[in-house]
């Protein structure tokens, strides 16, 4: 070739030390080419991949991934995989900064720590994959994956996250893979990471069922070389002949279609990967044939995958080429699977090993409580009589805070005007000045996990706050605290902290099934009956009728004196309310301890 078509042709391809971010070490990633220059249509660009994107022509969208093997360091999977991840995105988007706000939170600085950093328990460290990090690299996996686990503590076991992070870090910088991980992690489409042991075993058993149906005769090669340790143990291992064995620029190719389509790209990538063994070994005299036989079955898997004799382009083809392998099937017998396995659980009164992190935290059942939880009042312009009566529970979800049996409304009419009027109940009491300003929703376990730290993160600097709390017994209260809940920090003149703070403008409120308001005892409607209570004890309510609001890395607190009126742990999980002076309230709910199902918290944009 002449020296000018070489050159031409060199600065064609992007260099492969510019192709990374700072935090990769390029020089063991190798350079795949499927095929000759020349031989296939020119590779997509990103500019040419967005419209799809933007228009959701999912399957067109769909086909072009699969179909355009981008080599390992084209500059379009630094635009194309946060752009897929933040599809699958639930709910809200991220505030600006949000993630570095946590990492302040978590680690004092945003500076990284020079010692290592202690990952989540749900994290398996014989599986930390780093891939090609650098040494700073892996520090920065390390960092979002812990921010990850105090932002998500529902997360009990994941071994699959760490991987997947360290292998988003090769194209994109810290803070974005960390919008493209929580998007994935709370997607509610599509599943992308096992979060549960649970949902660890049911991942390998549905690999498994699906095999024998759709690989068989790998299947079956598959038992019969399994041997004494049966196939069980082989398919357990299933997502690590992915994520650990095969050659990265092969993964890479494979999470390109697995950030647009989820886990069943890994389901069938599995298989294909069976078909090719089985297809390599069928020969007994074959090299991967003896392999097994003299190592074992698992040992060979291993093997042949790190020395993959397909190209990336044909072990995709062979994964989408399986018939009749549609999602609705996969989830079939994943939910059937999953069914089986809790069943025998209740039968047997066995229970699946759980990860230390599961301790004092959320069971896999709050998943289930979190997709009822809805962001309810989130009102898009000036509240007034009026614009409640054009509110539906359709729009705003609100019904979901107030579960009425439907033989309490003759027809859907008159339920909307009851979700309508404790709506109104609850903007009525609210001050006056602060009813001319729009709510905004601040933090909701929904989104943001279950966590004091982030609830701080995210209240703490907006005054006041609308607290709204549901339990798992379907009561509905909450307060309105006329205070940043930033004055936990604030010092008196001997450098105490104090213990209360707030002013007489906080309130308690009941919503279901009582509705009620319980103002400071010392408003004027208050302090009669106050006073009445007699001379002896005049001291003790002074005190008491200012402990409005505490708050530590422990618990919050609105109200004190003899009791206190709400008081929530630090996983948000449980509370409990009491009689208190502050308020003169009885307990918000009638067995005073309670389960927290849902908690949002509201701020007034422009108070």
């Amino acid at each position: 070739m002449p020296s000018a078509m070489l050159s031409a042709v060199l600065e064609e391809e992007p260099d492969l030390y510019e192709a990374f971010p700072p935090h990769v070490d390029p020089t063991g990633i190798t350079i795949l080419t499927d095929s000759p220059p020349g031989k296939k249509a020119p590779l997509k660009t990103y500019e040419e991949v967005q419209p799809l994107l933007q228009q959701g022509r999912k399957r067109d969208l769909k086909l072009v991934i699969r179909e355009n093997s981008w080599p390992i360091n084209s500059p379009v999977r630094a635009a194309l995989w946060p752009a897929l991840c933040r599809q699958h995105q639930h709910g809200k988007s991220m505030l600006d900064g949000f993630y570095w706000d946590m990492v302040t939170q978590v680690f004092g600085t945003v500076e990284l720590p020079d010692k290592p950093i202690m990952l989540p328990p749900f994290v398996e460290a014989t599986h930390c994959l780093g891939y090609h990090l650098t040494r700073k690299g892996r520090a920065v996996a390390d960092r979002v994956v812990s921010v990850l686990g105090y932002a998500c503590p529902d997360i009990t076991y994941s071994p699959s996250l760490y991987p997947i992070t360290a292998a988003l870090l090769h194209f994109m910088p810290e803070e974005e893979c960390y919008h493209c991980m929580a998007s994935l992690v709370a997607s509610k489409e599509k599943m992308f990471i096992t979060q549960t042991k649970l949902h660890n075993e049911v991942t390998w058993k549905t690999v498994m069922q699906i095999a024998k149906k759709h690989a068989k005769s790998a299947a079956q090669q598959l038992s019969r070389l399994s041997g004494a340790i049966g196939p069980e143990r082989i398919y357990a291992d299933w997502q690590w002949w992915i994520l650990a064995a095969l050659p990265f620029p092969h993964l890479v190719r494979v999470l390109d279609c697995f950030f647009n389509e989820g886990i069943k790209v890994f389901y069938r990538v599995a298989l294909a990967i069976l078909i090719l063994f089985h297809k390599h070994c069928a020969n007994t005299s074959s090299e991967w044939y003896a392999e097994a036989s003299k190592s074992g079955v698992d040992h060979a898997i291993d093997k042949f995958c790190r020395n993959m004799p397909a190209s990336p382009t044909k072990l995709l083809r062979t994964a989408f080429s399986i018939r009749a392998l549609s999602s609705q099937y996969i989830s079939r017998v994943f939910i059937k699977t999953e069914m089986t396995l809790k069943s025998k659980q209740v039968i047997t009164g066995s229970r699946l090993v759980r990860s230390r992190s599961s301790d004092n935290l959320p069971t896999s059942q709050s998943q289930v409580n979190i997709q009822m939880m809805s962001h309810t009042l989130t009102i898009r312009e000036r509240m007034s009589e009026e614009t409640c009566k054009q509110m539906s529970p359709r729009s705003s979800h609100l019904a979901l805070w107030f579960p009425f049996p439907n033989a309490v409304f003759k027809d859907q009419r008159q339920h909307s005007s009851d979700l309508r009027q404790k709506l109104f109940t609850l903007w009525s009491w609210l001050p006056v000045r602060i009813t001319m300003y729009q709510p905004v929703l601040l933090y909701t376990t929904e989104e943001h996990g279950c966590s004091l730290t982030t609830f701080y993160v995210r209240v703490e600097h907006h005054e006041p706050t609308l607290l709204m709390i549901k339990t798992c017994n379907n009561e509905v209260f909450g307060a309105y605290c006329s205070t940043r809940w930033f004055e936990r920090n604030q010092k008196d003149e001997r450098g105490n902290r104090q213990a209360y703070f707030g002013t007489g403008e906080t309130f308690l409120f009941s919503l279901y099934p009582e509705r009620a308001k319980y103002p400071w005892v010392g408003c004027s409607a208050n302090a009669g009956g106050a006073a009445a209570e007699g001379k002896g004890e005049e001291h003790r309510v002074a005190h008491g009728s200012e402990l409005f609001m505490a708050a530590d890395s422990k618990m919050i607190t609105i109200g004190g004196g003899d009791g206190q009126a709400i008081w929530m742990d630090e996983n948000i999980r449980f509370g409990k309310t009491d009689r208190c002076s502050t308020f003169n309230n009885p307990p918000l709910c009638p067995s005073g301890d309670f389960e927290i199902r849902v908690l949002e918290v509201y701020g007034f944009s422009g108070a």
